[in-house]
Order: C-alpha cells, then structure tokens, then sequence
C-alpha cells in the first residue's frame, strides 16, 4: 500500500462528461465555482492530470526536436530538492515523455504554485530526461509502457512525501485508478447541465489499448444540494468498504475444540472428587 488518500474530483454535466459546451452554459457557474472550492476541503498536496488533460492549460504543448543526448541519464527517477520542498504538486501523466515545460511551477490563477513531476515509462528518451532536468522538471518512472498507477502512488509517497492526492482528469486517467482499486474516495460535482455530446469525454474511460475491466461497483456517502441546483456526489468504491466474511473453522476443528472442552471438564470433575 502507498499509505496515501487518493480522491477523485471532478466537474461534469448531468449526462457524465467533463468537457465540451456545457462549460460555457450559465447554469454551470455556479457548480464551476463550487467545483473550486471543494478542492481545498480536500487539502490535497498534489493533483494528477493526464497527458490530454495537461495540455488543455498546464504544459507548454510538446517538444519538438530534442538535441541528442552526449552522455544518456540513466532511466531513475530525479528529484528537484528545491522543487520537492515547496509541498504542493501538479502531477503529470506523461508515458511517451513529450510534454513541453517552460518552468518546473505551474502558476494558476487562484491556486498555489506547484512543483511540477513528471510521470514517465520507459518508453521516454534520453533525451527527453535531459531536457526535463533543464527545466527543474522533477520525473519518476512508472512502468515499462503503460503507467503502473501503484508503483507510482509509491514513488510519490516515498519521493515527495505526498499523502493526499487528487485525481482531476481526463476519463482514461480516472478510471486507470478506479479499475486498479487504488482510488479512496469519488468527488463529483454535478452541474444541472445536459450537453448530449458523443465525442466529450466522459467521468470514466477505457483506452482501446488497455486490457478490459469489469464493471466497478460504489457506494454513496453523502449527497448533498448546492447553489444553482448543482449538486455533490461523493462515493466510496465498494473495495473500500466491505468487509471480508467472517470464516467459520472446519468441522473437524470445531470437533476438536469440543472434545477438549469435554475432556477439560471431566479431569476437573475428577480431580474434585479426590
């Protein structure tokens, strides 16, 4: 285990997506600004987006052509101490290793700036590990081709000393957590909002190139109604929340058990009577 708080936090329309039109709808402000504040009950030290989602406004598009590397880093993880010790983190999922950085802090209106770590496989080059290093970008890796989301819970745990994060997106991101069992809590925001797109994203994805999962079951653990009708979700994957059966011992323990309790009493008897 990674000895860290993983929670969900999203935004999304009444049909489930969590980007497209319904953004710009005025009935969606409200939830927007709700959306907001929520992320600071949480009080999470970073927050985890993927590659799609870091491009939509956190990294400076891609990199173009690297110059080669003189002598190739070593695919090991990389810590920007300075990086490390402002404690708050943007996270980003990044296999191929082809985000662009114009700094290692990413600056957002209204949040705290935050260290910028790159989530790496081996798939990233030499020189693209070279490139981030110039930047004060900090990287661990994560797996061979497809992001380990455990291994990497442990590296942020044990590297940064991160114990609450969340996950904000995109929907193939969100679900990599739920199916590996890895997520603590789900956060959905609800805006009052229809947007009927069949090419938005929605909450939860599967990527054509990852293997199937079954159906992941939760359960509800607070409802709660907001300004401007948007209302908030939160659930608890059910993993999270049975308990495993009580096991009744074999037959012939319990026969066991008796005829010592038996054969106890029938000393005692014994001895009594002498």
């Amino acid at each position: 285990m990674s000895g860290m708080f993983v929670v969900c936090h999203m935004l999304a329309s009444l049909d489930g997506k969590i980007d497209g039109a319904f953004f710009g709808a005025t009935e969606a402000a409200p939830a927007s600004r709700a959306y907001g504040e929520l992320r600071k009950y949480y009080g999470c030290q970073a927050t985890l987006y993927g590659t799609t989602t870091m491009l939509g406004g956190y990294a400076d598009g891609r990199v173009n052509s690297l110059p080669a590397a003189g002598n190739p880093l070593p695919k090991e993880d990389w810590v920007n101490v300075k990086g490390r010790d402002m404690g708050n983190f943007i996270v980003s999922v990044d296999p191929k290793g082809e985000l662009a950085f114009s700094s290692h802090i990413s600056e957002k209106k209204g949040r705290e700036p935050a260290h910028i770590i790159e989530a790496l496989t081996e798939q990233a080059s030499p020189e693209y590990l070279a490139y981030l290093r110039e930047k004060g970008v900090s990287y661990v890796f994560a797996g061979q081709e497809t992001l380990d989301c455990g291994l990497l819970l442990k590296k942020l745990h044990s590297l940064f000393a991160i114990e609450k994060l969340m996950v904000a997106g995109g929907g193939v991101m969100n679900w990599s957590f739920l199916s590996a069992g890895l997520l603590d809590e789900i956060s959905l925001v609800v805006a009052p909002v229809a947007d009927g797109s069949t090419t938005a994203v929605s909450i939860f994805e599967q990527a054509p190139f990852l293997p199937g999962h079954s159906p992941v079951g939760l359960t509800l653990k607070e409802s709660k109604v907001l300004d401007g009708d948007t209302l908030w979700l939160r659930y608890v994957p059910k993993s999270k929340t049975e308990q495993p059966a009580s096991r009744k011992p074999p037959a012939g323990v319990v026969w066991f058990q008796k005829f010592l309790r038996g054969a106890f009493t029938v000393e005692y008897a014994t001895l009594q009577m002498d």
